[in-house]
């Protein structure tokens, strides 16, 4: 695992094998009562989940158990 410390309104890239495109951009957003949001750029084809959501998918193949608690784009 790569841990990385980053600062209010500071990115995190993850490119491409060739080094030239960026495949994903990760920004802290906002830092408050010991939350952080995070701002995700990727493709719209790319699917971005919470870690729990992921798990679940993983686990019965769907994002939800007809709870509207799977994550949306803004």
């Amino acid at each position: 695992m790569l841990v990385l410390s980053r600062k209010l309104q500071e990115a995190v890239v993850v490119g491409g094998p060739d080094g030239n495109e960026h495949l994903l951009k990760v920004t802290v957003l906002e830092i408050r009562n010991g939350h952080v949001k995070l701002g995700f750029e990727v493709d719209s084809e790319v699917p971005v989940h919470r870690g729990e959501i992921w798990e679940r998918i993983q686990n019965n193949g769907r994002p939800n158990d007809g709870q509207d608690d799977f994550d949306k784009r803004e």
